[in-house]
């Protein structure tokens, strides 16, 4: 048989989806396993959400819709952009709505990068922000950000790392994994570096809801000079508890979204017409549920915090926004792999190492605190008895 692709070859799997994955093997198996690696809210869609799509589909909505998004939706978008993130220049021409949030950043690196173009991916971050540069011909360089000054960005920091070739900044505030906020002085810095040296910026703004202590969220698509360099991406995913609905967006540049929208409508087309009907509910509609679970994420990342603070060899700064937490431990020189599988074997729990997410987040493991409090309360039993023995 003639080769496969070599250069999806070249890619890893997902390895947060490895350790769900074995968490649900050998929960299948009859173990009692508190499953913390994913990121998925553990509340149902909100029910007036839920109530729009079944109404669009009743009332025949079920036929293909545009490519690029129903323009109710389009609308909802800047207006959400207008009135949530001082963004103003955003048209319904200048969005797209795609089947998930994870298809909006494959698209906005697929349209902006060619081959050799190096991305700067802030370390740690999100498992398949590399994967998905590499699989658009792109070079990703990872940012190593510092674990002892709680993974603060820098102005001279990202400047060591930039070369003639540097295309774009990768930028996930709240973050994954770390549950960092990027802080004002934080945004001049990387803003400046990006008019500097002419970079565009994609900003993962997916989990700007779930903020705690006065966190602050702000779009680098608001800032003087980032209007034509940024391209926002984001979804109903955490914030609504949309996962399994498969619908996000991305909003940028003129030239850049008319090449987004070519992109789309030669590969998956557009997302489920009535899902679309089911965001504009989500957008439009009322938002108490947003604030219902965010506060229920801050109950659980104070327990946690609390919790972990009185487990000697784990450290856990305070997070400030999305639903993990990333302790390190501190008294072992296990890698973070091991570390994860030793947790998944020998306590049942199932996390992802902090290596995953890169160099920068070794010696950390990602625990997921989008799930109901006992688990939390059972998680921390397990590692007070564990943890000693790393």
């Amino acid at each position: 048989m003639r080769s496969l692709s070599q250069l999806v070859e070249s890619v890893p799997a997902s390895v947060t989806a490895l350790m769900m994955q074995k968490g649900r093997e050998l929960a299948a198996a009859g173990h009692d396993i508190i499953n913390l690696a994913g990121g998925e809210p553990d509340f149902d869609t909100p029910a007036h959400i839920v109530e729009a799509a079944f109404a669009a589909i009743r009332a025949g909505d079920t036929h293909y819709p545009p490519s690029f998004g129903t323009p109710a939706l389009l609308d909802a978008i800047v207006a959400k952009l207008r009135r949530e993130n001082n963004v103003h220049h955003i048209t319904p021409n200048q969005v797209l709505v795609t089947p998930g949030g994870k298809w909006a950043l494959f698209v906005a690196l697929a349209v902006t990068l060619n081959p050799g173009d190096e991305v700067l991916v802030l370390d740690p971050a999100w498992v398949s922000y590399a994967p998905m540069v590499q699989l658009n011909r792109g070079v990703p360089v990872h940012v190593p950000l510092p674990s002892a000054d709680n993974f603060a960005i820098s102005a001279d920091l990202l400047r060591r790392y930039i070369t003639p070739r540097t295309k774009l900044i990768m930028l996930n505030s709240p973050n994954n994994p770390t549950g960092r906020v990027i802080t004002r002085a934080e945004l001049e810095d990387l803003c400046r570096v990006a008019i500097e040296h002419d970079l565009y910026v994609i900003s993962d703004e997916i989990y700007e809801h779930i903020l705690f202590d006065g966190a602050v969220h702000y779009s680098p698509a608001a800032e003087p000079g980032m209007a034509e360099r940024t391209l926002i991406v984001n979804g109903f995913s955490k914030a609504y508890a949309m996962t399994g609905w498969r619908l996000g967006w991305l909003a940028g540049p003129a030239p850049v979204m008319k090449l987004a929208r070519v992109f789309q409508t030669q590969s998956i087309t557009s997302a489920a017409s009535f899902v679309m009907a089911a965001g504009v509910a989500a957008l439009n509609g009322p938002q108490e549920m947003v604030h219902t679970m965010t506060a229920a994420y801050a109950r659980r990342r104070r327990f946690m915090l609390d919790a972990l603070e009185e487990i000697p060899g784990i450290e856990c700064p305070p997070i400030e926004g999305a639903f993990y937490i990333f302790p390190k431990f501190t008294q072992t020189t296990k890698s973070s792999l091991e570390i994860a599988d030793i947790l998944l074997e020998k306590a049942l729990i199932a996390t992802t190492p902090g290596i995953a997410f890169g160099a920068a987040g070794e010696g950390h493991v990602r625990f997921s605190i989008a799930t109901h409090e006992r688990d939390l309360e059972r998680t921390v039993e397990r590692l007070a008895a564990i943890v000693p023995t790393l």
